[in-house]
């Protein structure tokens, strides 16, 4: 007898239990647009962070609420934003594409090794020993840390020991910028041309004796640039990004060394792009 009251309480309590969490439910049950899922089955899934969110869960709630426009998942590109707004009805928004660019031209073809490098085979590694043994302390190492933590394939290493980058297949993740530990790599939007592949902040003629193509800061590139678009900044010239619309070619026309070019993208490799400069 005892059992069955046992049993009988046990029930009740059950039943009493699961009639209190379905009224909770119905009245704390907070609703989640069904759209949300739809639009982050249309995003690239890479949980990146280059639009300063966690991760495209968060964006596609955002983007569902109005928030944010389609067109700032810089990975997704274009296509993506054009997918995510004709889902939702609304407008994409500008697509500026970043890219990531090299700010050094001084393969091994062209820039004097100093010193030997005998150690594991990274950039920071070797960076953490003198600098890495490069005449030019600004200048990439040319070990590959960038190549290697691409996880979109968009760097492959060229045959003098510099970064060959994919605007195709660049997502602007940001993390070969982050990895490099000259600083030569940065994110740029895909339209500008006028690019100084150059960090050497060292003056004169006297850095050629370390790397061929490097900036002298001669002001030429200054003098000839349209106006205000260009200026000496730690003796290396700096493009006023406001004024980007204004760039055209003239602006390397007199570089003694190459180290201001204009910046194309031609086919390559099965349909990529990459870098060719034209000087």
């Amino acid at each position: 007898m005892e059992a069955v009251i046992a049993i009988g309480f046990l029930v009740s309590l059950s039943s009493a239990l699961g009639v209190i969490l379905a009224i909770a439910n119905s009245k704390l049950k907070v609703f989640e647009d069904p759209r949300i899922d739809k639009v982050q089955e249309l995003l690239p899934g890479t949980n990146c962070g280059t639009c300063s969110l966690s991760g495209c869960r968060l964006f596609a709630e955002k983007a569902v609420a109005g928030e944010i426009q389609p067109s700032e998942c810089k990975v997704g590109g274009l296509e993506t934003a054009n997918n995510v707004a004709e889902y939702l009805g609304v407008d994409a928004g500008e697509v500026d594409k970043e890219v990531s660019r090299l700010l050094c031209a001084g393969g091994n073809n062209v820039a004097i090794q100093a010193a030997d490098y005998v150690g594991f085979p990274s950039c920071r590694a070797a960076s953490a020993v003198a600098g890495g043994g490069k005449g030019c302390r600004y200048g990439c190492l040319g070990f590959g840390d960038c190549e290697v933590i691409c996880d979109f394939d968009a760097i492959i290493m060229s045959a003098t020991r510099l970064p060959i980058i994919s605007a195709e297949k660049c997502t602007s993740c940001g993390d070969c910028v982050e990895i490099c530990p000259k600083d030569i790599l940065e994110l740029r939007p895909i339209r500008q041309h006028l690019l100084v592949q150059c960090k050497s902040e060292l003056e004169g003629d006297e850095i050629l004796g370390h790397c061929k193509v490097a900036c002298t800061a001669c002001e030429k590139c200054v003098a000839d640039a349209p106006q205000d678009l260009m200026k000496m900044e730690n003796n290396l010239p700096a493009i006023n990004d406001e004024l980007i619309h204004l760039q055209d070619v003239s602006a390397i026309k007199r570089c003694p060394t190459n180290a201001i070019v204009w910046i194309e993208e031609q086919q390559f490799e099965e349909g990529t792009t990459v870098e060719r400069n034209v000087v």
